[in-house]
């Protein structure tokens, strides 16, 4: 005997007929001839059994909860998609990653964010470039901007499923940042590969914290120092002009693994450390742990434009052993 299940993914429906000694697994095994998403990046939201518990792949159809005419939403990207998305990425991101500057101001007389033509610049951004609002700001909290790659997600390294290359800690940090800071996601690639990586990563659908905007390559801004030369940077005053009643220089901070992205307002930046190499060092590396109890330590300030957080991990120290 067969069950009809509907299924509703990428505003389209679909109806699965599975029999009754068949697993979730099996079910998505059938998706995946539908969609192209590889099973292993499936999620099934809402899909329980009768006893009321999240199904598994190892549930059986006959033990799924389906009432009559429920559509079980289904989350996921087709592997051609990914790929595509994920090879032009590495591809823009290969040569530039491995360039930054010193925190040093790089000799410049007049500081970046006040030079005639780089402030020209930021205002047309803020003039053509429209920000998507996926979440309203709330009132009183602070902002956190987190770049991705390398930051969130390591890039470089080979994974059969986006999850495995996710920072460890990154929901819990995420989840322990949004009580007192809106999220804001900026990347220097486009808007669609930081959609299906956020997505794939389940950023985008958590239950326990929400992202307020995303930003890409689009709101970035070129600038040119004497001892660098020419490169893009992430300009807070872009966010700042979006915002202006919720976000400024006193209540914003922005992680990034190259300091050249927040050169225009490095007061706000804190250079993460890189996340490589996730298949050997996912074990190890608890860079987000230990910021998470950074941006709780300061969300107690009113303005956080005081603080040095090339400092953090001095500032944590010295809370400890008071």
């Amino acid at each position: 005997m067969s069950s009809p299940i509907l299924f509703k993914w990428n505003g389209k429906e679909l109806q699965i007929e599975a029999d009754q000694n068949q697993t979730v697994a099996d079910v998505k095994s059938m998706l995946e001839a539908e969609t192209n998403v590889n099973p292993k990046r499936q999620k099934l939201l809402g899909l329980k059994t009768k006893d009321g518990k999240q199904a598994t792949d190892e549930s059986m159809v006959s033990d799924l909860l389906l009432k009559p005419g429920t559509r079980v939403m289904l989350m996921g990207s087709p592997e051609d998609v990914i790929k595509k998305i994920m090879n032009e990425a590495a591809a823009s991101t290969s040569v530039v990653d491995d360039f930054d500057i010193n925190d040093d101001g790089g000799g410049e007389t007049l500081p970046i964010k006040d030079q005639p033509d780089v402030l020209e610049k930021l205002r047309r951004r803020i003039s053509n470039v429209d920000v998507k609002v996926l979440n309203e700001p709330r009132k009183g909290k602070k902002c956190l901007v987190l770049d991705i790659d390398y930051t969130l997600f390591d890039l470089g390294s080979p994974a059969e499923r986006p999850d495995e290359l996710a920072r460890p800690y990154l929901h819990e940090f995420l989840t322990a940042s949004y009580e007192h800071y809106d999220i804001v996601i900026w990347s220097a690639t486009s808007m669609k590969w930081v959609e299906v990586k956020m997505r794939e990563l389940g950023v985008l659908n958590h239950p326990n914290y929400k992202v307020t905007c995303m930003l890409d390559h689009a709101a970035m801004v070129t600038v040119s120092m004497e001892r660098y030369g020419v490169f893009d940077c992430k300009p807070l005053a872009f966010l700042w002009a979006k915002f202006p009643e919720h976000y400024d220089e006193h209540n914003t901070i922005m992680f990034d693994d190259l300091r050249r992205n927040f050169v225009m307002n490095p007061q706000c930046g804190l250079k993460i450390r890189p996340f490589r190499h996730a298949h050997q060092n996912r074990e190890s590396d608890r860079e987000l742990q230990h910021l998470t109890q950074y941006l709780l330590k300061i969300a107690a300030f009113e303005k956080i434009s005081h603080l040095d957080h090339r400092k953090w991990e001095e500032f944590l120290f010295k809370r400890a052993h008071k």
